[in-house]
């Protein structure tokens, strides 16, 4: 019964949400409203100003003790493909502002009371399944090019890629792999985790809504995607420290674009 509980939800039938077109103005709109609600207290993320850096260093030396760089790019890339399920917090903050409830950060930790919790895990799962296999398919590329030894040290890395024969090659097939596992990722959870936020509706459903969201609207969601994905490398790239504003503000501007494409309900679920 558990089970069926996580893939299809509460009721006694799939409870189907109805899609709304929109247009590229809206993700502007979403991106403003994101921004609105991280400013509105942006005390509560000098936590993630403190983890972030500090991610970013011991990735750092990480990297550089296992020589392990071949997979620096793969990681701040990946970043996408962990991002909807990294933002639940953010998309519960925004709902709490949005139904004029207390926004304190300590209420972003509410999901894990979440009635929906067992399809939240369930997403959350196949999200780690598919980013561990972005790195392995990174790594099998990169030693397929070079072979099994690494480089020593970031310069080495750069120096391979913009002067080896096998250098473009792995931009370019690395960047179209890439960007097909975060197609993947788009299409079954881009508004999956606001969804089972405000109704539990089961893991099945929600995925299934996201691919008819997608499918709905393939222009905007597609520069949503590129959005996000560029986004989350840019803030990647020095130690990781722009994440600290730019996965609140992306994770906050989710919740927007859910309340953008999804129907409400007939009755929304309160606190």
């Amino acid at each position: 019964m558990a089970q069926m509980h996580i893939m299809s939800g509460a009721g006694d039938k799939l409870d189907m949400p109805m899609i709304r077109q929109i247009t590229l103005a809206d993700l502007g709109e979403v991106l403003a409203r994101g921004a609105a609600d991280f400013w509105e207290k942006p005390s509560h993320y000098v936590l993630l100003v403190l983890i972030y850096p500090i991610v970013g260093i011991v990735l750092t030396v990480w990297m550089n003790g296992y020589h392990t760089w071949p997979l620096l790019y793969p990681l701040a890339g990946g970043f996408a493909l962990v991002g909807p399920f990294a933002a639940l917090g953010l998309y519960e903050i925004s709902r709490r502002r949005e139904q004029g409830l207390d926004t304190s950060w300590s209420h972003a930790f509410e999901v894990l009371h979440s009635p929906a919790i067992g399809s939240i895990a369930a997403l959350g799962v196949m999200l780690l399944v598919l980013f561990t296999l972005w790195l392995t398919a990174a790594q099998a590329l990169y030693e397929g090019l070079f072979g099994s030894s690494t480089p020593q040290a970031l310069g080495e890395l750069m120096n391979q890629i913009l002067t080896e024969p096998g250098g473009m090659t792995l931009l370019i097939a690395g960047t179209m792999l890439g960007a097909l596992f975060a197609l993947v990722t788009l299409c079954t959870t881009v508004i999956a985790f606001p969804l089972l936020l405000d109704r539990d509706v089961g893991a099945f459903v929600a995925i299934e809504t996201s691919f008819r969201a997608v499918m709905a609207n393939p222009g905007p969601m597609l520069a949503w995607g590129v959005i996000v994905g560029a986004g989350l490398f840019l803030g990647s790239l020095p130690l990781f420290v722009g994440l600290a504003v730019v996965i609140p503000i992306f994770g906050h501007a989710t919740w927007h674009l859910y309340r953008k494409v999804v129907e409400p309900a007939s009755v929304i679920r309160g606190m």
